[in-house]
């Protein structure tokens, strides 16, 4: 498995929107969050997270081929359940539903941080630390509100055997001890 840094270095490689690198630093943010409160490796989710979407620019989010292409680019570098949950993150591209713990986490960790992220933007300074759980979790239900956050992702939550409330949670102190690296 290849070191934080070295996935750093490809994150760069590929990935030039500042936007996008701040939603894999979330990411990997809640991830290695889920990983220590389920008992998992935090490194492994961790890189899983920074690294799910190092293909979005190349295949410009296809949903047909966001997902395998990474795999293709990382396959050598992370665990083969790291590269499952990565290729499952788009269920879209392998027509499978995901089944497994770091699947569901990871569609569902990746998912939140753009509600988050909505929802500290709308507040006037624009910071996490502003943002309480409940206005997320009141957020989820507006669905006019980052209408492109798939809610039904974020509650595979449950799969994992989070409530709602306890995962908008978790993802909000996770990403609150970034907010520096997310300009939020």
């Amino acid at each position: 498995m290849i070191s934080r840094d070295e996935a750093l270095i490809l994150l760069d490689k590929y990935i030039a929107n500042e936007n996008m690198k701040r939603h894999c630093l979330a990411s990997e943010a809640v991830m290695r969050t889920l990983a220590g409160k389920l008992g998992a490796d935090a490194d492994e989710w961790g890189l899983a997270g920074l690294l799910h979407d190092i293909d979005v620019e190349i295949t410009k989010g296809d949903p047909l081929t966001h997902g395998p292409y990474a795999r293709n680019l990382l396959e050598g570098m992370l665990t083969t359940e790291a590269l499952d949950a990565i290729v499952m993150h788009n269920e879209q591209a392998t027509g499978l539903e995901r089944t497994l713990l770091f699947q569901h986490a990871l569609a569902a960790g990746e998912t939140i941080t753009g509600l988050i992220m909505a929802t500290a933007l709308v507040y006037p300074d624009k910071k996490l630390a502003s943002v309480k759980t409940k206005s997320i979790t009141k957020r989820m239900k507006e669905k006019a509100f980052a209408a492109s956050v798939k809610r039904e992702n974020i509650l595979e939550c449950e799969k994992i055997g989070l409530s709602l409330t306890d995962f908008a949670e978790l993802a909000l102190g996770a990403m609150q001890k970034i907010s520096a690296d997310l300009g939020l």
